[in-house]
């Protein structure tokens, strides 16, 4: 099934974006996290500045 998805974002308009994981200190307990997010080619080196 997941060939399926990812040929369907390769023929389609999903070439234009980018899956990007980003690795989230919690405050509270210490512990890492993982946040997972699509976002547009052009917003990716932004993404990692915030």
């Amino acid at each position: 099934m997941a060939k399926k998805s990812v040929a369907t974002l390769q023929s389609g308009g999903g070439k234009g974006h980018t899956k990007v994981i980003k690795m989230v200190k919690s405050p509270k307990s210490g512990a890492y996290s993982f946040k997972e997010e699509i976002v547009t080619n052009e917003e990716v080196k932004g993404y990692f500045k915030k």
